[in-house]
């Protein structure tokens, strides 16, 4: 099992030390470093500059959103950083949710499975460097009854085939990641339950398409906070704001995948009061009323012994590539879990 690193969105007042953390990660042989977006960094510039200062680790969108751009414009952002960044790029996709799709980029947020399996085949085929002519139902490519034509892509990406993720969470879109995607980049994810809630659904996918899970990157990210085994309570709490933000409040009541798989891991009744005291406006008490265990398995939090047993599980439920989140209020503090990430990996036997 190999370890990335988040570094989640860029422009929070800690860019400075985001990028220490990457090359902290590039030195200690973390094998991928992500970036995020969602209506304020963008993520390809992040990793273009993370890119430009790191010399071995891999950079990867997690993710660049679908209604964002457009796909071609897509295959060459991924091209373009694989060239600069000597084959060390890995493009995750997704869809984002119904209010930034439609919120922030006009893009109505309707059949996102068929949306993600059409623009997926015309990244790929432009990243090929095929002449680019498709007919989907949402891309024709070129327009019909116009000037365009069919052209190919000029840059030369690095590698022949750049690794492709989706970020995945419901049953139907692991499924499809499954079949279409080299890897799935997964969130909150228990070792308990990742065989229900993900895995049997990536495989059910692989076997769609006439392969096995050998090859394909299951990537879960995961915040890590370093201390000791007795304050597991006290560290757990720093991540109720966290929780309580995607369980109670990302998407709608209708259309929250977070809070469907907290309910999926068997916090049916805990997930329903985060978000009914989320979406009336009482995040203290949508905090509050996460249970410990949630936090507890969607997270790595104690010792480095402790750690190493839980990446031990990871492993064995099928992860191998394991995506911390550090946390810490100090660029020191960040970096000791960071470092501690690696320990805990070759104390669990893993490295």
């Amino acid at each position: 099992m190999q370890l990335g690193i988040n570094l989640g969105y860029w422009g929070a007042g800690m860019d400075a030390d985001n990028l220490a953390v990457a090359q902290e990660a590039d030195r200690l042989g973390y094998a991928v470093c992500w970036a995020a977006e969602a209506y304020g960094s963008d993520a390809a510039t992040v990793l273009t500059w993370v890119a430009a200062q790191t010399e071995r680790i891999d950079v990867g969108s997690a993710i660049f959103q679908i209604p964002a751009r457009q796909p071609a414009m897509t295959a060459m952002t991924a091209a373009t950083l694989d060239s600069l960044s000597r084959g060390r790029f890995r493009l995750g996709l997704g869809v984002s949710g119904p209010q930034v799709s439609e919120g922030w980029y006009g893009v109505k947020f309707d059949k996102p499975l068929a949306r993600t399996r059409e623009y997926v085949e015309i990244v790929r085929k432009a990243m090929s460097r095929e002449r680019l002519s498709y007919e989907g139902q949402h891309w024709t490519l070129p327009l019909p009854g116009g000037p365009g034509k069919p052209i190919k892509l000029t840059v030369h990406p690095e590698r022949e085939h750049i690794p492709l993720y989706i970020a995945a969470i419901g049953p139907k879109n692991l499924e499809q990641t499954g079949e279409i995607a080299d890897g799935a980049l997964l969130i909150f994810p228990s070792a308990e339950h990742l065989e229900d809630t993900a895995i049997r659904h990536l495989r059910a996918g692989r076997e769609k398409a006439g392969k096995t899970l050998d090859g394909f990157d299951i990537a879960p990210t995961l915040p890590l906070a370093l201390g000791e085994d007795k304050d597991v309570t006290t560290l757990a709490d720093t991540f109720r704001p966290y929780t309580a933000l995607y369980v109670g409040g990302m998407g709608s009541r209708k259309q929250n995948f977070y809070n469907q798989l907290a309910q999926r891991m068997g916090f049916e009744a805990a997930a329903a009061e985060i978000q009914d005291k989320y979406l009336a406006g009482d995040k203290d008490g949508a905090a509050a009323a996460i249970p410990h265990d949630l936090i507890d398995k969607t997270t790595l939090l104690g010792s480095v012994d402790r750690i190493a047993d839980r990446m031990k599980e990871y492993a064995a439920a099928g992860v191998t590539t394991l995506t911390l989140a550090p946390a810490g209020f100090t660029l020191d503090e960040r970096l000791a879990s960071l470092r501690a990430g690696t320990e805990a990996l070759e104390r669990a036997g893993l490295a």
